[in-house]
């Protein structure tokens, strides 16, 4: 079944524009477009477990579990794949690409695209007799008992699968059960580590649960883990910042956990809460919008994120956009509001995003791409400056910044600042900016007379049919 909608704006706190759409001919601009590439009991009782990558080529490959009952390892699990060669328009027919005869299961897909040989990964965990809760220490990649650290790769684009089992060079015998964080990997583009190829893993040790970066520095030949961070650590994705760092972004409730790396993921920083980015516990997606651009440009810094976003149910799946390196996340909208589950997402080479994702409680797998136009919103940089002294009873100027953070230049537009109750301010002009331009505006202010204390000063920029906020707080002397 193939479905085309066009999505409507929800309301963000910062950095919020219309999005326009059309339900006819090819996607527009505004337009975010979806289908379903698996659906419950057509070929298999049950799919889960979405996994999305961009291969050299430009063919998208997305994997997936075939699933017997809706249970995880250990079971009769299979990985299945279907490529697109024409940016997700068309799906070619589900292949397999690991199915053995039970016990044996294969589940938990996520694959990674070496962009320097045009290999393509997709890790699993193999099972025979114990899942992850059951899996023995130990890494005999012969034990029944030990849940096993599968890959195949792909050389052809995706059509043939070899595979490979890495649990001796990965686990750590002291560690029992041990997966792949299921969507994709990443591979370092810049620095010292430029090459290296890296997947997220969940491990358990000592009752706890960790997660831990897997990585090679020759295009897959060996593998190494780093060190453990946690516990509280789950499923679990990793990607590269613009100053070198690898931020690793954990599945948690009702928060995700963030923790960064200064040597290619070897060693992270203990795990701290992000409050902008509520999740119930579930898994989720973080990518670089453009891993390739030099940090000098401004969509270097530019982040993608998807999860259900609530902190009680699997639903309300939405997409967010950093235009700092994670450290905030003002642009957002909802892809789907009902039920949802995991989700990944992969740039495709004509700028879009695709965003594959568990729908409609585990029925379907749906595979929707969109552009930044749709998502809407604006990077720009506000600060707001308020004279030395601000005192009740006066008319003053309040300095607004205003730099703009995108790759494109902007018109001329307009700045508004709001205030308390009884307070006034006047909209003013704002000049036109070209990519990384600031400009100083100065607005009127009239602050009452008896006004004290504390006040919140919110300033909005507008330009080219969108916007961005900036807020702080002001103290007011009598």
């Amino acid at each position: 079944m193939q479905r085309r909608a066009t999505l409507a704006m929800l309301s963000a706190a910062v950095m919020v524009a219309t999005a326009t759409g059309t339900a006819h001919g090819a996607p527009t601009a505004g337009e975010t477009t979806s289908q379903d590439l698996a659906t419950r009991g057509v070929g298999s009782p049950h799919y889960r477990i979405p996994a999305l990558t961009t291969s050299v080529r430009g063919t998208l490959i997305a994997a997936y579990d075939s699933r017997p009952t809706l249970a995880d390892l250990p079971g009769n699990l299979g990985i299945v794949v279907r490529r697109s060669t024409d940016g997700g328009t068309t799906w070619q027919t589900q292949q397999v690409v690991r199915k053995e005869t039970a016990p044996k299961g294969f589940g938990d897909p996520s694959l990674l695209t070496d962009t320097m040989t045009g290999r393509i990964f997709v890790f699993y965990a193999s099972s025979v007799n114990q899942g992850f809760f059951g899996s023995a220490t130990g890494n005999d990649e012969t034990d029944p008992d030990v849940l096993q650290a599968d890959y195949s790769y792909s050389d052809d684009d995706g059509v043939t699968w070899t595979h490979r089992r890495i649990t001796q060079q990965i686990k750590n015998p002291a560690w029992a059960g041990m997966f792949a964080a299921s969507g994709e990997g990443i591979q370092v583009r810049r620095g010292t580590y430029k090459g290296r190829l890296i997947q997220q893993y969940a491990i358990r040790a000592n009752g706890a649960n960790y997660a831990v970066s897997a990585y090679s520095d020759d295009h897959g030949e060996t593998w190494r883990t780093g060190n453990p961070v946690g516990p509280g650590g789950d499923e679990n994705k990793a990607v590269e910042l613009n100053d070198g760092r690898i931020m690793l972004n954990n599945r948690s409730a009702p928060y995700r956990t963030i923790a960064h790396s200064t040597d290619g993921g070897v060693n992270y920083t203990p795990f701290t809460q992000d409050t902008a980015l509520p999740d119930p516990a579930n898994n989720a997606s973080v990518i670089r919008y453009a891993p390739d651009a030099p940090a000098s440009d401004p969509t270097s810094s530019w982040l993608l994120f998807s999860n259900t976003e609530s902190t009680s149910s699997r639903s309300n799946l939405t997409v967010k956009m950093s235009c700092d390196n994670g450290r905030t996340w003002p642009i957002r909208k909802v892809v789907d509001p009902g039920s949802a589950a995991y989700s990944t997402l992969t740039r495709l080479p004509n700028g879009r995003l695709g965003l594959l994702y568990e729908r409609d409680d585990y029925k379907n797998i749906t595979y929707s791409s969109f552009n930044l136009q749709w998502l809407g919103g604006t990077c720009a940089d506000i600060t707001i400056t308020p004279p030395a002294t601000l005192r009740a009873g006066t008319t003053t100027e309040v300095t607004v910044r205003v730099v703009n953070r995108m790759d494109v230049a902007r018109s001329a537009g307009t700045l508004d600042l709001a205030v308390p109750g009884g307070w006034t301010a006047e909209r003013v002009a704002f000049p036109a900016t070209r990519p990384g331009e600031g400009a100083n505006i100065k607005v009127p202010v009239t602050v009452p007379a008896g006004a004290s204390g504390d006040a919140g000063l919110t300033a909005t920029y507008r330009s080219d049919g969108k916007q961005a906020s900036g807020s702080r707080t002001v103290t007011v002397t009598p």
